[in-house]
Parts: C-alpha cells; structure tokens; sequence
C-alpha cells in the first residue's frame, strides 16, 4: 500500500535576527545585522497510510508546525524531501492543492463581516466545484456539524466553537484527501471539544482520509490517534502506539480504593501515593505493573475496602514524561 504521507530526513533552519536592546542597537543593525540559526526541523522521518489518524506531540517550539507547514507547500525546507499523494508539497501544484487541507485553529480564514454561507461560495470558485458535488458535501458537511442556524450569520457574531465548525466545513468542501490539523480546538469548550472530536472521527470514516493532528489537549488523542509522533527540538523522538508508549515510559498502574470504615492505615506500605482523597474518598497508590496482582491481594486482605480500582497512568503524565526523557 503506497503511503500518503512519506518524510524522509525533513530539515528546518531559520535564520533570526538578533540585537541588544537600545537606540544605538537598533541603529547599528541597519547596517550590520546579526543572526542565529534555529533548527526548527531536524532530519525527520515518518510515513502515514491511507486513512491513518495520527497524533502530532510535543512541547511549545517543538517543530510541530513547522513540519505542518512544510508538508502543507507554505514553508519551503532545507534539506530532506517529502511526498504528499505523490506530490512535492512545496511545488504548490494546483492539483495537489486540490487534494490536502490545512486547518490552523488559532488563525481564522473566514471573511469576518460576511456570513460563513458566502465563504463557502468562494470556496467553491476557488476550487472549481461543480454545483451537485458542493450540494451534497455542504450537505453532508451540515448533518455531521449542524451548519444550517450559523451559515447566515457574519462570522463576527459566531462562537468560537460556531466559528471552528464553519473553520472545519470551509476547508473540507473539496473533500480532500489528507487533513493537516494545528490545534483543531484549542479555546473550545469541552462541549465544542467533543463535537470537533466525532466530526473528525466520522469524517475519517466516511472519507478515508488522512489526518496528521497536533493538540495539546490529550482528550483529542485518545479519542482519535492510534499511533502518535513525538517530535521535541525539532529531532523526532518517538513513532508508535499509544499503548506501548505508556507501556516503555509508565511501566506501572494506579490502584484506588475506597475505605468502608476509618482506617489510620499508611497506604504508602503498598506503593507510592499519588494524591490524597480526590472528594469521593477514593485515594490512589502507584505500583509497578507486574506487582499489581500480589499487591492488590495484600490490600484486600489487610484494609476494609469498599471498593477497589485499577487504572492505567493518566495519558497527559505518560506524555509529559515522554518529553522529560
């Protein structure tokens, strides 16, 4: 199976000005500017097959969008290469442009004064849709989002989450074949966030497509990426599951328990506390994972329990270890 994204040894470096503060700085540097070389992207490599929805991590100045960016033909690289259903991304083909998508949820390319309807309709001269194919993906667009109260109002009037949704469906009118997604909903609330989140689910499903995704919300991962890239100083640290990333990072499981009477026991006999009481009166030790089986029987047998839970490490503590390594 040909691949639809391949990257091979992708390389970013800018070139930044620098000077010291000050009048006579700024003066001087007219004439003799200064610059520092920062390594955005550095030799990285990855593949994604057709239909893949893959999570894009890392901390802020990571390189995340700059690789989106350059995959996307806005950013030209400088060393390695990469091919996008089988086009040079930077070569700006107007068929390639045709096939892709990239939808940044901190920058809004809807006309502000003018309903969200109206951006649709450049959209599809722009791309040159024929009338009965932009019918019937606004429509399809409309049932999975709930387009039609919002499509006649300015865009100024919108939600942010009215606004993400008109975001989404503008870009998707072509129905491209790979979606390229910086922060799909970052400010949105958790409502909105969940929305986003089974539209993008359904639409990979419908479609085929596929989707790279960055997001700091860990909640968008989980419930749509399989397999994640971890990029951190713009080096490509880690390419696989979910699972065996947790499984090589927190090798080890959360046992909580509820006490049915007063207990002054020291929990911290069975494993390493976590936190305390989280208001329900459950409190929670971390054991290895292979010890979870004999420990939990020392507890069942030593402490009045009510109830008793085993839970995998939150996914945001794996991944912020996952950076720290």
């Amino acid at each position: 199976m040909k691949d639809d994204i391949l990257v091979e040894q992708l390389s970013k470096t800018f070139q930044v000005p620098e000077r010291e503060p000050g009048f006579g700085a700024a003066l001087r540097s007219f004439f003799h500017r200064k610059y520092r070389d920062v390594q955005a992207v550095q030799q990285v490599s990855f593949s994604i097959q057709p239909g893949e929805v893959v999570g894009f991590l890392g901390p802020n100045g990571a390189g995340k969008t700059t690789t989106l960016k350059m995959l996307s033909g806005l950013l030209h690289p400088t060393g390695g290469k990469a091919r996008v259903l089988n086009f040079t991304p930077w070569d700006r083909n107007p068929d390639f442009l045709k096939t892709m998508t990239l939808v940044m949820g901190q920058r809004s390319r809807l006309s502000w004064d003018i309903p969200a309807a109206d951006s649709f309709l450049l959209n599809q001269a722009i791309y040159r849709i024929p009338e009965a194919d932009f019918k019937h993906t606004l429509k399809e667009l409309d049932e999975l989002l709930e387009l039609t109260p919002i499509l006649r109002k300015p865009v100024r009037n919108l939600s942010l989450g009215e606004r993400m949704k008109c975001e989404l469906a503008a870009r998707l009118l072509h129905r491209p074949k790979v979606l390229f997604l910086d922060e799909p909903t970052i400010g949105l609330d958790i409502t909105a966030q969940a929305r986003i989140r089974s539209f993008l689910r359904e639409y990979n499903y419908r479609t085929g497509a596929s989707i790279l995704l960055t997001s700091h919300y860990m909640a968008d991962v989980t419930a749509l990426c399989e397999r994640v890239l971890i990029i951190d100083h713009g080096r490509l640290k880690y390419d696989g599951s979910l699972t065996e990333l947790s499984r090589r990072i927190a090798p080890f499981k959360l046992i909580g328990v509820t006490l049915g009477a007063p207990c002054p026991c020291d929990l911290g006999r069975y494993g390493t506390p976590v936190h305390g009481d989280d208001g329900d009166g459950k409190q929670f030790v971390q054991v290895k994972a292979s010890e979870v089986a004999a420990i939990t029987s020392r507890m069942l047998a030593d402490l009045p329990i009510h109830d008793l839970t085993i839970e995998d490490p939150p996914i945001e503590d794996v991944i912020e270890r996952a950076f720290q390594e």
